[in-house]
């Protein structure tokens, strides 16, 4: 499974792509990051973070997009930016018929490090550490779309068994209901 992960931002806008199985040392394939300046409108700068996304999409051809799940800070400047740059990684990987998962840093902290409450320095240990690689990604935000791509790779077995497991409890509701509808039209009927 290849998996392209995305630190949205709109100055900075991480991007990893990994390669590999669930329960296996996966192989990193790119760690980058999109840079727009700040002096552009924030139109263009999303456009550019889009072209670029598109492109990678085309080169790496992921079988699956995640992204990191926007969350509530205090600085609602900053918070701005990223949910609109996770908008359009949102959007890019929907037209482009790709898995999409959003996953909390939180979980991808969890996941990569063992602790939720991890710092960017010890995400990019590990990731370092799991990938073999010299140093860590740099900047912070390629290492954190790794992390993103790796959580998810880990992650995604569970993911689709829980949606499976959903899908079957609401069919069998849906056939439950559909029964007592009927039985309840013969009692009067």
């Amino acid at each position: 499974m290849r998996v392209l992960g995305i630190d949205p931002g709109l100055t900075r806008c991480g991007i990893g792509v990994i390669e590999g199985l669930p329960g296996r040392k996966p192989t990193l394939l790119l760690a980058d990051v999109v840079r727009t300046p700040s002096d552009l409108e924030t139109g263009q700068r999303l456009a550019a973070v889009e072209r670029a996304l598109v492109q990678y999409v085309a080169e790496y051809r992921p079988d699956a997009l995640a992204v990191e799940r926007v969350f509530a800070r205090r600085d609602v400047s900053s918070i701005i930016g990223t949910a609109q740059a996770s908008g359009v990684v949102l959007l890019v990987g929907t037209r482009a018929g790709l898995q999409v998962a959003q996953h909390t840093p939180t979980e991808v902290k969890a996941s990569i490090t063992g602790n939720g409450r991890a710092d960017k320095a010890q995400v990019g240990q590990m990731v370092m550490r799991i990938l073999d690689l010299a140093a860590p990604p740099k900047p912070a935000d390629a290492a954190d779309a790794v992390a993103l791509a790796m959580c998810h790779l880990w992650r995604a077995p569970a993911i689709a068994r829980i949606e499976q497991a959903q899908q079957r409890r609401d069919l069998a509701v849906s056939r439950a209901q559909a029964r007592a509808r009927a039985a309840e039209r013969r009692r009067f009927a």
